[in-house]
């Protein structure tokens, strides 16, 4: 058993990334939690994604054309409501520029307030997405999304981006052996995919029946065990939670 957990930590933090200690476990919890939030805002919120802004771009594009199962102001709503969220982000970055580990942990503890009142707006509306539910979960949804992304950029743990796949899979194939390179981290890139798989798929499953707060409920848990687990780590002498040099 020591031997699985040596080799798992070794996976996750390979030699010469000691200086990240417990973030990337911590990153790869988070990259759950943007499976699960996408599974919501595309499945329940009518075609429209909070955390992958790439696909709401073209979706927003589509929407103009005049392609009828989207809409463009949902699509405009979520890009804004992702920006603010990445302005906080970028706010908290600069604020805790000194301390990797205040800064998760204060992140996820505002995400963790966006996400508890989407729980609260779902579970007053009894699951049902009317249009004065839709629009404040993909704002709550939104800003808790670009709030992570910004945070996750400035954390800067290769390979985990936590709402994004697109380079981390460029990433596996052309730096792999076949190519020619020297496939650096491919246990973590191949985990990060799992992960974001694992929690649009348990979120898939709950949303297509019925499920919407245990979904959304879920993902609060995530994200509070995320901070909690990040205070209770963060001791005055971590190396890890000096910035990256």
């Amino acid at each position: 058993m020591r031997r699985l957990l040596s080799d798992a930590v070794r996976t996750l933090v390979p030699r010469g990334e000691e200086r990240h200690g417990p973030l990337p476990p911590l990153m790869l919890i988070l990259t759950v939690a943007t499976g699960l939030v996408d599974a919501v805002s595309y499945l329940a919120l009518g075609h429209v994604f909070v955390a992958n802004m790439t696909g709401n771009v073209v979706f927003l594009g589509f929407a103009l054309a005049g392609a009828k199962s989207l809409s463009a102001l949902a699509s405009i709503v979520s890009l804004t409501a992702f920006l603010l969220g990445a302005l906080a982000g970028g706010r908290l970055g600069t604020r805790f520029a000194l301390h990797r580990g205040h800064l998760l942990r204060t992140a996820t503890a505002v995400q963790t307030v966006l996400v508890a009142v989407a729980v609260v707006v779902t579970a007053v509306a009894d699951g049902k997405v009317t249009t004065d539910v839709r629009y404040p979960l993909i704002v709550c949804l939104g800003l808790a999304m670009g709030l992570q992304n910004a945070v996750a950029r400035r954390l800067g743990v290769p390979d985990l981006t936590t709402t994004v796949l697109t380079l981390t899979l460029t990433g596996l194939a052309a730096d792999s052996t076949p190519a020619g390179g020297e496939a650096p981290r491919p246990g973590r890139r191949i985990l990060s995919v799992l992960a974001m798989f694992l929690g649009a798929l348990v979120g898939a499953q709950l949303v297509l029946h019925g499920h919407l707060v245990l979904t959304l409920g879920l993902t609060l848990v995530l994200l509070a065990v995320t901070s909690v687990s990040t205070h209770l780590l963060s001791t005055a002498d971590a190396t890890w939670i000096r910035p990256r040099p």
